[in-house]
């Protein structure tokens, strides 16, 4: 099975002529239409970028508009409202010594520094203010958010499978609640 890699997901429409808000996961946003096809998560779905733009709205904060191929009205457009979009992994360019794709991250155990399972990574999140990962930990209990920063994630071993996080203490104080 081809190891399918999220890159992009479709917004709200954007006007009446079947454009629509794009968020891409892409280092640069705008080459998301340099990846080629893209797809629905099991390959069923083909959509093709035909222009990708970035626009200003009125808090001066901006994101981007694509018009996508056969996608030509409001009503299209609002059908693939919230549809993530992939591509096969080997479409990905190869990373650095110190560099992953998040979708490495998932599934990776997470330990303290002194080698205690603390739980999994089951996804990372983006509010606005810097990358999040979400822990499931190894006891019952809330997930637990840690920012993804060298001071809360000193170490990442992809190979190994496991990361190395220092939680922030009210983090580890309510882990064991709820």
């Amino acid at each position: 099975m081809v190891e399918r890699i999220c890159v992009a997901q479709i917004g709200a429409p954007h006007g009446v002529r079947g454009e629509v808000k794009l968020k891409s996961f892409t280092a640069d946003p705008l080459a998301i239409k340099d990846y080629g096809p893209l797809s629905n998560e099991d390959g069923s779905l083909v959509i093709e970028i035909e222009a990708v733009r970035q626009v200003k709205s009125s808090l001066a904060k901006s994101h981007l508009v694509a018009r996508l191929r056969g996608v030509a009205d409001r009503t299209a457009a609002e059908r693939l409202t919230n549809l993530r979009l992939f591509i096969p992994r080997e479409r990905l360019p190869p990373t650095a010594a110190d560099e992953f794709y998040h979708a490495d991250l998932i599934g990776l155990t997470a330990v303290d520094a002194g080698g205690v399972e603390i739980g999994t990574v089951v996804a990372i999140h983006d509010f606005g203010a810097g990358d999040i990962l979400e822990l499931k930990p190894t006891a019952s209990g809330k997930t637990l958010l840690i920012p993804f920063t060298e001071a809360f994630v000193p170490r990442i071993d992809i190979a190994g499978g496991r990361i190395v996080v220092a939680p922030p203490e009210e983090s580890a104080d309510k882990e064991g609640e709820g």
